[in-house]
């Protein structure tokens, strides 16, 4: 695949997840990796919709206690129509797998998230 398509893959998905908001720093080498390959060739696989891989990306996050990067996927999970209801209970789920200490704290920047977009 020309590199050109992976790239635009890979912005689009950004988009989805995201909107418009500010640009991808392209020179960035690890921006440019993850805009081609990990959103234009890994988030676009058959198999699983938008929606799945960002409640995988969020529960993985949660998990690892990866707090700046769960905030960013929480706001690209609720624009895929994921509701703040499923997020808590994802995060109730999540308390009996990944532990207790992870969910409150994947709870906790959830419901910032919840406020801070309204």
């Amino acid at each position: 695949m020309a590199d050109s398509e992976r790239r635009q893959r890979g912005l689009d998905i950004r988009k989805k997840l995201w909107g418009d908001g500010d640009a991808p720093n392209l020179a960035d080498p690890l921006i440019e990796v993850t805009i081609d390959h990990l959103f234009g060739d890994i988030w676009t696989r058959p198999g699983l919709a938008l929606r799945d891989r960002s409640l995988i990306t969020c529960a993985t996050l949660v998990a690892l206690g990866k707090e700046a990067q769960l905030k960013v996927h929480l706001k690209g999970l609720l624009n895929q129509g994921v509701s703040p209801l499923e997020v808590e209970e994802m995060m109730i789920h999540l308390a009996h797998y990944a532990g207790w200490p992870c969910a409150v704290n994947g709870i906790r920047v959830a419901r910032e998230v919840f406020k801070e977009i309204g």
